[in-house]
């Protein structure tokens, strides 16, 4: 009984402290700081421990996955900041959209149902929706396209439903805090998208 307490207490503690890194990546994404990644890469690091521990499996590869696109990010927003092609808050046509948005729904079919027939992960249509809407949503992310905030509400908002079903309430909460800050990052970064157009080139 001892063991399983100093485990709950462990668990607790980094699922807070990823909790706490989670929020200081997207407050500082909305401010457009490059130190967003760093935060990002931590919080990603000992999530990918708590999803599979959680049986989330996809999630788990999807935190692999945010892994890489840390650092990419980083890279990207980094170059942005240190030569002539400065990287700006941008759009991309509805088509590109309707594409990627057919193409998260179609692989989310095809591995929910891998991950239901051979494997005894939990909620394998939801787990898969939420990482491939993901890892689209996070290349959004690192090219500053301001719809990325479009697609996080709606990830998020499943996200929550998820992860209270698996007992993970903090960052249930945290997902929910997730969409309310996802909301003000929209408004922010339409506004500096109209500025970008406004100003002259």
């Amino acid at each position: 009984m001892q063991q399983l307490i100093v485990e709950f207490l462990a668990m607790n503690f980094l699922e807070l402290t990823a909790v706490v890194l989670a929020i200081a990546y997207l407050l500082l994404a909305v401010r457009e700081s490059l130190w967003c990644w760093g935060a990002a890469f931590v919080s990603t690091a000992i999530y990918l421990y708590l999803f599979f521990a959680a049986s989330l499996y996809m999630e788990s590869v999807l935190q692999v996955f945010y892994l890489f696109m840390a650092v990419y990010g980083w890279q990207q927003w980094r170059r942005g900041e240190s030569d002539e092609r400065k990287l700006d808050v941008s759009t991309w046509p509805l088509s590109v959209h309707v594409r990627a948005v057919a193409c998260i729904l179609a692989l989310s079919v095809a591995s929910g149902w891998i991950l239901a027939s051979y494997t005894q992960a939990a909620f394998p249509y939801l787990d898969s929706f939420t990482s491939w809407g993901a890892v689209w949503t996070t290349y959004l992310v690192t090219r500053k396209k301001l719809e990325n905030w479009l697609y996080w509400i709606v990830i998020d908002s499943v996200g929550i439903y998820l992860y209270e079903l698996r007992g993970l309430q903090l960052t249930a909460a945290l997902f929910a805090l997730y969409v309310v800050i996802s909301i003000f990052g929209y408004v922010s970064w339409l506004r500096v998208s109209r500025q970008n157009l406004d100003s002259p080139a």
